[in-house]
C-alpha cells in the first residue's frame, strides 16, 4: 500500500480549484491558469485561487487554491453540525502588516508592534474565503476586551492587535449578510473584568445569532442538524477556555464539548497526535467535536507552505486514529492560504468527502457516490496511504 502514497497525495492535492470554488466565474480569461501553473499575480490565476511562492517546493510563484468548497451548498445542510469539517484559523486576529480598516475609530498602540503574526487576510477575507472558525486571543488592556499575544502573561502595547468589538463586527457583517452560513469562535480567554466578554458579544450585535447552551448535545449525542440551526438562526457558536464562564456568563466550556490535540511543535510529530493537556482524551466519544491543531509554536510564513500541505494531511490522518476512527471537524493552521497547491482547502475537502460518503474527496460526493461501497476505499485511510508502516 505505501506504493500508492505518490498517487494519493498527488489527486488530493492537484485537485484544480477551479471547480472546487463555489465563486461564479465571471471571467472566463480568470481561468486559464490551473493548480501550480507559474504565475506573476493574483490575476493571472484562476477564480478561487491566488499567486502564491513556496521556495521549499517549488521555484518562483504559482497559483495555488484559496477558497474552500462549501458542502451545504454543494452536497446538503441535512447532517448534524458534527458530521461537517471546518477550515480553522489559528490566532485569526494576528494578521501581517495589519493597516486601519474602513470607517473605524481605533485608538492605534502607542509602540510599534513586535510580536508574530499569524495569518494575512482581514477576518472578513477570511471568512470570504471559506473559513469558518476563528481562534481569538482575549485579554483585560485598556479598560476594554482586546485581542493581543501575552507578554509575561499579559497584554502589552507592543503584542496589543486591536479592540475584539472590531472583530465581532466583521463576524457580525459576514453572518447578516450570509443567512446559509454558520461561525465558531474558540477563545483563548484571558478576560477578568465581570461579564466583559458578554458585554462586548451584546455591543457587536451577534446575540440575535447565538447558538444557546443549552441546545449543545451532552453525553457524545449529535450536534442539531445544520438546516434546525440555520432555521433558528442559531449560527454563531462561542467557546471559552475558563471553565466558570460556562456558568456565570452561558459561554460554554470549550473542553466539555470538543477534544483537542497538542499544538505547536509538540504536536507536529510524525506519525503522533498527542492530546493537548486541558483536553479530555481524543477517543473519549462522550465528546461529539474533534480539534485538530497544525502549526508551529513560532509562526513561519515560509514552512506553512509545507505545514499546510502533505504534512496536514498525514496528521490528519493520525489523529483520526488516535480520536477512535473520528475525523477532525476543526483543522486549524497559520496563514491558512499557503501550499503547495490544494493545501488546508483540500485537506478539508478530504475530510468532508470521508465524513460525508467515505471518499477521499467532498466532490466524490455528488450525485449520490459513496465510496464505502468500493472494496479498495474500505481500507482505513490511514492504511491506504501507508502510514501504517513502522518507521
Amino acid at each position: 500500500m505505501a506504493l500508492l502514497l505518490p498517487f494519493v497525495i498527488a489527486s488530493i492535492f492537484l485537485i484544480s480549484s477551479s471547480s472546487a470554488s463555489s465563486v461564479p466565474d465571471h471571467n472566463k480569461n480568470l481561468n486559464k491558469f490551473q493548480v501550480l501553473e507559474k504565475c506573476s499575480s493574483r490575476r493571472h490565476c484562476g477564480v478561487g485561487q491566488f499567486c502564491s511562492s513556496c521556495p521549499i517546493k517549488f521555484e518562483g510563484s504559482r497559483c495555488v487554491r484559496s477558497t474552500t468548497s462549501n458542502p451545504f451548498n454543494l452536497l446538503n445542510d441535512s447532517l448534524p453540525f458534527n458530521r461537517y469539517a471546518y477550515l480553522t484559523t489559528h490566532n485569526s486576529f494576528a494578521i501581517q502588516k495589519e493597516g486601519p480598516k474602513e470607517n473605524q475609530t481605533l485608538n492605534t498602540t502607542e509602540l510599534p508592534r513586535v510580536t508574530f503574526s499569524n495569518q494575512e487576510d482581514s477576518i472578513t477575507q477570511q471568512l470570504h474565503n471559506g473559513v469558518r472558525a476563528l481562534m481569538l486571543d482575549t485579554y483585560d488592556y485598556k479598560g476594554d476586551v482586546w485581542l493581543c499575544h501575552s507578554f509575561l502573561g499579559k497584554c502589552n502595547p507592543f503584542t496589543a492587535f486591536e479592540p475584539l468589538i472590531n472583530a465581532l463586527k466583521e463576524v457580525e457583517v459576514f453572518l447578516a449578510g450570509n443567512p446559509s452560513e454558520i461561525l465558531t469562535i474558540i477563545l483563548e480567554d484571558h478576560v477578568e473584568l465581570p461579564c466583559g466578554l458578554t458585554k462586548v458579544f451584546k455591543a457587536s450585535g451577534l446575540m440575535k445569532y447565538w447558538f444557546p447552551l443549552a441546545s449543545m448535545p451532552q453525553d457524545g449525542q449529535d450536534w442539531p442538524l445544520v438546516k434546525h440551526m440555520l432555521a433558528k438562526n442559531h449560527r454563531l457558536i462561542v467557546f471559552t477556555s475558563q471553565k466558570h464562564k460556562q456558568e456565570s456568563e452561558g459561554i460554554a466550556y470549550q473542553w466539555n464539548f470538543m477534544v483537542e490535540n497538542q499544538y505547536g511543535r509538540r504536536g507536529m510529530v510524525k506519525g503522533k497526535c498527542p492530546k493537548r493537556e486541558e483536553s479530555a482524551e481524543l477517543n473519549d466519544k462522550s465528546i461529539s467535536l474533534v480539534l485538530v491543531n497544525h502549526f508551529r509554536t513560532i509562526p513561519i510564513k515560509l514552512t506553512a507552505c509545507k505545514d499546510n500541505s502533505q504534512d496536514l494531511i498525514h496528521m490528519l490522518s493520525s489523529c483520526y486514529v488516535e480520536a477512535g476512527n473520528r475525523w477532525a471537524n476543526f483543522v486549524a493552521v497559520d496563514f491558512y492560504k499557503r501550499s503547495e497547491g490544494g493545501g488546508s482547502f483540500q485537506a478539508v475537502d478530504m475530510l468532508n468527502g470521508r465524513l460525508l460518503c467515505g471518499c477521499h474527496d467532498l466532490h466524490a460526493c455528488l450525485h449520490g457516490s459513496s465510496c464505502r461501497r468500493r472494496m479498495f476505499l474500505q481500507i482505513p485511510f490511514e492504511k491506504f496511504v501507508g502510514l501504517d508502516k513502522p518507521n
